[in-house]
């Protein structure tokens, strides 16, 4: 690995000069930085990021603000962040995972020195309490998740209000009248988590304008909860034939349990699902679904965040568009 001093010895200068010439801190001639750049361009010497912020007034790194709360799922969130990486490193940016619940306060803390260029924001709520920081900053930032006043951001996310009703649509085509949403777990709706309030928007708009009869439960990420909620489920509607899960541990758990009470997916139940397609694809009952874009999605907050950073305009909104997959867990309801 070749080091400052290396560089120093190969252009005959002192290694405080060739920093000089890396931060432009201290003036020296025009000779004296021709032969750095070439010494630097010849042994293939590559700055450390400190070095780099210096020179240019950036970091070249990212902050991915993600705080990991609790009802959080992790593997699907986990994917976002591979994506964001992965997706920097083609623009030679870094990437600082930020998953401490610190709020403002975190934001602050990287904001008000050069640790990064740029910020992406996960785990967006509804009312937010670091958009007026984020309205305010210097440097460009991108939400992953819509609140409800987006205005003076730039937001992008799967649209899941539209995923919602596309599930009750399809079941409402397959003949179903009552289904019921198994949603996130409690904390996340008492925090006004974006995503899951716009599931539910979505789910009732579209069963009201079926007329279909609906409801809604949040349940905790746990096998026995999976079978609480379906004991719940029949004891309170008994007509039920049709389910869309928007949890996706649950998922497999809740067919389970389900069909340990007699109810066979699909000729008894339907069962839908918002997740990524892994998962839908993984029960032995594959399932019909709404595909999460996690890798899309963090894709395109970079390449955003990217034009921002160079001075480009970007549009406030990207909803991506829901696609579903049918698989075998729905069919058309049976005819008593």
């Amino acid at each position: 690995m070749v080091k400052i001093t290396d560089v120093a010895r190969h252009a005959g200068v002192s290694p405080s000069t060739v920093s000089y010439a890396l931060s432009g801190k201290r003036p020296i001639s025009e000779e004296t930085r021709r032969r750095v750049e070439e010494a630097i361009r010849e042994l293939g010497y590559r700055p450390h990021a400190g070095a780099r912020a210096l020179a240019s007034s950036k970091s070249n790194v990212l902050a991915l603000v993600v705080p990991l709360r609790a009802g959080i799922h992790v593997p699907t969130v986990m994917q976002f962040a591979v994506s964001v990486v992965t997706t920097a490193r083609r623009y030679d940016h870094d990437v600082l995972l930020l998953t401490q619940e610190e709020g403002e306060d975190g934001l602050s803390r990287v904001t008000d020195t050069a640790l990064v260029d740029a910020l992406i924001v996960m785990d967006v709520q509804l009312h937010d309490p670091r958009l007026p920081l984020l309205r305010s900053l210097d440097r460009p930032s991108v939400m992953i998740g819509f609140p409800a006043s987006a205005e003076g951001l730039t937001c992008i996310d799967l649209d899941f209000k539209a995923a919602g009703e596309a599930c009750v649509e399809h079941l409402a085509r397959l003949g179903h009248r009552t289904v019921a949403l198994v949603g996130s777990p409690p904390e996340v709706y008492v925090r006004q988590t974006a995503f899951a309030q716009r599931v539910v928007q979505g789910f009732t708009a579209a069963a009201d304008r079926n007329g279909l009869a609906s409801s809604v439960h949040p349940c905790e990420a746990a096998p026995d909860a999976a079978r609480e909620v379906a004991e719940r489920l029949l004891r309170e509607q008994p007509a039920l034939t049709g389910v869309v899960v928007h949890n996706e541990p649950l998922l497999e758990p809740l067919i389970d349990a389900f069909e340990q009470l007699g109810l066979r997916v699909p000729a008894d139940l339907s069962v839908t699902a918002i997740c990524p397609d892994e998962l839908a694809e993984s029960p032995r009952v594959p399932v019909t679904s709404v595909a999460v874009p996690s890798a899309e999605v963090g894709t395109r907050a970079v390449e955003l965040l990217m034009r921002k950073l160079g001075g480009a305009d970007v549009p406030e909104a990207t909803l991506l568009a829901p696609r579903m997959t049918e698989r075998g867990s729905t069919g058309r309801r049976a005819v008593a």
